[in-house]
């Protein structure tokens, strides 16, 4: 009976493994490379007004001087009042919720690094990459690349507007993709993030492009709708946030 019960197994998990792709058309593809969700930012704008709801409900408002963080997550924030020059320190246990507007000094050289890289120019939208709009972050607890103890800390929320399922929060520590560049000509190809933070459901996770297949059933496996249209065996990493848009979208109905 065991023997029985592992060749089915088996036989299931081949029927599985051999599934047959789906094939795109060169279209379909092209808008599955879009880059749908927002430029990560680091660094805060120190002459712009930035907002703080901690959890009490409590509304704070004022520079941002300065961030503390380990491995680039924010766990504390300092606003300094325009009027009273008083400076006010929070740590991210206490806060909710945090807006703040990017500094210039690091929208010029994103822009810098989005007209080096060819591979850009079809993928990702340059006003998001000099967005003077406020940038959105919730407090989370996270373990840093899955290895740390638990910890809050203050996250950058990346697709906003789609994020009611699946949140995607800046990894600021991401590597990219290598492409190949010929003397001082912008780059080829590479510029793929190769990883996240993701929520779904009460799970945090640091998302590696590494682990994306072992975690695709976890993030989209209870759409019985999607995962026949857009197989595992049949995706790659490079359309993640169209994948995350399309499955919410799917969803929601």
């Amino acid at each position: 009976m065991k023997l029985k019960t592992l060749l089915l197994a088996l036989v299931l998990a081949s029927t599985a493994s051999f599934a047959q792709k789906v094939k795109y058309s060169k279209e379909e593809i092209k808008k599955m490379e879009q880059y749908l969700f927002n430029e990560g930012f680091n660094m805060p704008s120190p002459k712009k007004t930035s907002t703080v709801i901690l959890k009490d409900g409590s509304v704070h408002k004022g520079f941002c001087s300065k961030t503390d963080s380990k491995k680039g997550q924010i766990f504390e924030v300092s606003l300094k009042d325009s009027i009273t020059k008083k400076t006010e320190t929070f740590g991210a246990d206490h806060i909710a919720e945090m807006y703040i507007y990017p500094s210039n000094a690091e929208k010029i050289a994103k822009v810098a690094k989005y007209m080096g890289n060819i591979r850009n120019y079809s993928t990702r939208k340059l006003i998001k990459t000099t967005n003077s709009d406020r940038i959105y972050f919730v407090n989370q607890t996270v373990s840093l690349k899955n290895k740390k103890d638990d910890k809050e800390f203050l996250m950058q929320v990346i697709n906003p507007g789609f994020d009611d399922i699946i949140s995607v929060y800046h990894d600021p520590r991401a590597k990219e993709t290598g492409g190949v560049s010929f003397g001082y000509g912008p780059q080829l190809g590479g510029g793929v993030i190769k990883s996240y933070y993701v929520k779904k459901g009460d799970k945090v996770m640091w998302l590696h492009k590494d682990d994306f297949e072992d975690n695709y059933d976890f993030l989209f496996g209870d759409n019985v709708e999607f995962m026949k249209k857009y197989p595992k065996n049949s995706v790659e990493w490079d359309y993640f946030s169209f994948l995350v848009n399309e499955y919410t979208s799917m969803s929601n109905g």
